[in-house]
């Protein structure tokens, strides 16, 4: 029972100084408050295009429908038409490359692979043209098993993995700065 009041008094002794760090401007420490952009309600997603040298089908409409799900469930913006929205988010999927990470020694194929996308966005705010975020050479890289018995994958399914991330890593940087 001792030892129950010690650590109830030690966290009653600490919570004035955590509560005491937190900020309500998030360039001053640490906030409660979400970390968008003020203003801001609603986002359009046209769909992304594809480089020159990628030749993966379809690849565009899973980032650009990633993107707009990632965006519904993390932010407070809403996904609506161009004509609708306070600000754009358009990009381009530059790059694929998938190389191995190891090898079956026995048989000489891959075991496991990695594929990178490199991408660049922009974020522009349609009211007053300003470019809210730009990032060019945006890598994000995943993993994958390619297709072996009894377990693997394909490169649609293996992609997933990299698809997401990159929604996830890109609505992260649509966060204000701190």
């Amino acid at each position: 029972m001792k030892v129950v009041h010690t650590i109830l008094a030690a966290l009653l002794c600490g919570l004035p100084a955590i509560l005491g760090a937190c900020s309500s401007d998030p360039k001053a420490g640490y906030t409660l408050q979400r970390p968008h952009e003020k203003g801001i309600r609603s986002v359009a997603v046209p769909i992304w295009t594809r480089g020159a040298d990628v030749y993966r089908r379809e690849l565009e409409f899973r980032v650009t429908e990633a993107l707009q799900k990632r965006i519904e469930q993390d932010t407070d913006y809403k996904v609506l038409p161009r004509d609708r929205a306070d600000t754009e988010l358009t990009g381009t999927i530059d790059r694929i490359s998938q190389r191995p990470l190891s090898f079956d020694p026995d048989i000489a194929r891959p075991r496991e692979m990695e594929i990178t996308m490199i991408l660049s966005f922009t974020w522009t705010d349609l009211r007053t043209g300003k470019v809210l975020r730009r990032r060019s050479n945006f890598r994000v890289a995943g993993t994958y098993l390619p297709p072996s018995p009894p377990f693997g994958e394909d490169f649609f399914l293996g992609s997933e993995d990299v698809v997401n991330n990159v929604a996830r890593r890109i609505v992260e940087q649509m966060e204000q700065d701190w």
